[in-house]
């Protein structure tokens, strides 16, 4: 029964995170942020919020500098948003995970790339 919780949990404060980075006014902030995952611990005190943008590595990681300084902010702001009874900290982690399946995709969708495949296999 727990577990459905936090999964529930969880869920909500994904949708409610992803509204909240939009309105963050820092400029540091990359509008292309996405939240990639997030983990919460099972006393729901801490959430572990994994976030790539799609312009690359270093644009996440100045995005996750920013979102550690405004985490107060965006705490305070989920704790209006949600009717729980203890908002959990968050802790932002960069992940690059976009930006490695938009080079895949790049890959796998480039004519040269499918040509050179083709003469390998004669």
């Amino acid at each position: 029964m727990a577990g459905f919780k936090i999964n529930r949990v969880t869920s909500d404060i994904k949708i409610a995170l992803s509204e909240i980075l939009m309105d963050v006014k820092d400029p540091r902030v990359s509008k292309l942020l996405s939240i990639v995952k997030l983990d919460v611990s099972g006393d729901m005190s801490y959430a572990k919020v994994y976030v790539s943008a799609i312009e690359g590595k270093e644009k996440t990681e100045e995005s996750v500098k920013a979102l550690k300084g405004a985490a107060g902010f965006i705490r305070r702001e989920l704790g209006a948003r949600l009717s729980l009874r203890k908002v959990p900290e968050l802790r932002f982690v960069a992940d690059d995970s976009i930006e490695i399946s938009a080079k895949i995709s790049r890959i796998v969708n480039d004519p040269e790339f499918r040509k050179a495949g083709e003469d390998a296999d004669e």
